[in-house]
């Protein structure tokens, strides 16, 4: 319930005149979830919900910083070309922060989640597992797309960049498709 309405707040304040107010729910949208998927009967739930935040909100703003960039590009085509250039470079170095981020937290929170004898296995065998596991090769093409509107970007200029950027945008929306898939599974089984 804090997550719908926080979502409806923010998308009310998105609407306003200071759309930069839409954070502070938006935040409460992660920090709700972070709890909602860790609850305190949980072994090390503090920890999992860190973990938590920093995944989402690293995704957040990887996600949601290209979309920006990307509006942002097609209205600087022909008024801003060398801008946008470097705002889509400077948008590069913070994405391979965040994922970096996103993949350290990704991995605690499997290993958290399945001990590392087990995860081969429960990576095949839950439904968790595979899910899982379509998720980190949907972000590995993710990471394709964004290497090559970079490598493009770099080399042949920000027209070739834009097309790999968009199809980088898409595979995140389906990344955002199968995390929400993940989080309505069972966890997988603890085995010892």
């Amino acid at each position: 319930l804090v997550e719908v309405n926080a979502f409806a707040v923010a998308a009310l304040c998105a609407r306003s005149r200071r759309p930069a107010t839409a954070l502070a729910p938006l935040a409460a949208v992660v920090v709700a979830e972070a709890l909602r998927a860790h609850p305190p009967a949980e072994h090390t739930a503090y920890l999992g919900s860190a973990l938590t935040v920093v995944h989402l909100t690293c995704a957040a703003l990887w996600a949601g910083g290209l979309l920006h960039v990307l509006r942002t590009l097609r209205r600087w085509r022909t008024t801003a070309p060398g801008a946008g250039a470097a705002l889509l470079g400077l948008y590069a170095r913070v994405a391979a922060v965040l994922l970096a981020a996103i993949t350290a937290t990704g991995v605690c929170s499997t290993l958290r989640r399945m001990p590392v004898s087990t995860v081969l296995d429960q990576l095949v065998t839950t439904a968790y597992g595979r899910t899982l596991l379509a998720k980190v090769i949907l972000v590995a093409v993710v990471s394709v797309f964004a290497l090559a509107a970079r490598g493009r970007l770099r080399h042949r200029g920000l027209g070739a960049a834009y097309v790999p950027a968009r199809a980088e945008v898409a595979a995140l929306g389906a990344v955002v498709a199968v995390s929400a898939v993940l989080t309505a599974l069972p966890l997988p089984i603890r085995w010892s």
